[in-house]
């Protein structure tokens, strides 16, 4: 039985695939571009944006990842990373002052569409706030939308590309379309941004990969 349900999923051109497998992109010229496009075009939106949560919630609504399509920060405990001498700097604070680590994977239903590493000063927060990032699966822009936070990103890195770098140009080599499915690796994009309140004042460093997950629908045909 289980070798006749493989078979017929070759012969469907998919592997059988497990909740957290994409569904199978063509290792096509055509499929390469659609997945650029859409990498580029969230890395977009969550620069332009004010909450890469809201961001991604839009997103996982739109491509119909889950339903609710809701992100939920899944907290990862009993990890420690101290901030460091330069991100302190960032967040004007001073050696005295406490600056806590939190560390979440963001899911849409069971997608992971961010890996994040969140350095926050919980003095300027609210004891609400901060009860909310320490005890709960609250995702951090949920937990300080009060504050009307607003981004300055200092890095935006790709780190995966579908297509070499002048793709565009006849005299750069394409990659050989295969027979089987896009290899898309865990890691996309990473954005490193802080967080400022309406006041200007600084309150959290953020470190965002953006996950193989984002791409977890059909590709246009």
């Amino acid at each position: 039985m289980r070798r006749f349900v493989i078979a017929v999923a070759v012969l469907l051109g998919c592997a059988p695939a497990r909740a957290q497998d994409l569904p199978a992109w063509p290792d096509t010229f055509e499929a390469r571009v659609q997945a650029l496009a859409l990498i580029q075009t969230l890395n977009a939106d969550v620069l332009a944006s004010r909450s890469a949560t809201a961001t991604l919630e839009q997103w996982c609504r739109d491509h119909k990842l889950a339903e609710p399509p809701t992100i939920v920060a899944t907290l990862m405990r009993n990890v420690s990373r101290p901030a460091t001498v330069e991100q302190r700097q960032r967040l004007r604070v001073t050696e005295r002052d406490a600056v806590t680590y939190r560390h979440v994977l963001l899911r849409c239903g069971d997608r992971v569409l961010s890996e994040a590493d969140n350095w926050y000063v919980p003095g300027r927060l609210t004891a609400e706030m901060n009860r909310l990032l320490e005890t709960t699966d609250t995702p951090f822009g949920r937990a300080v939308q009060s504050l009307e936070p607003y981004r300055q990103t200092f890095s935006a890195t790709l780190l995966w590309s579908p297509l070499p770098d002048g793709w565009e140009r006849a005299s750069t080599a394409l990659p050989a379309p295969a027979r089987g499915a896009l290899a898309i690796p865990d890691k996309l994009f990473e954005h490193r941004a802080i967080l400022y309140t309406r006041d200007h004042m600084p309150f959290s460093e953020v470190d965002e990969i953006y996950q193989r997950q984002i791409l977890a629908f059909p590709p246009r045909r």
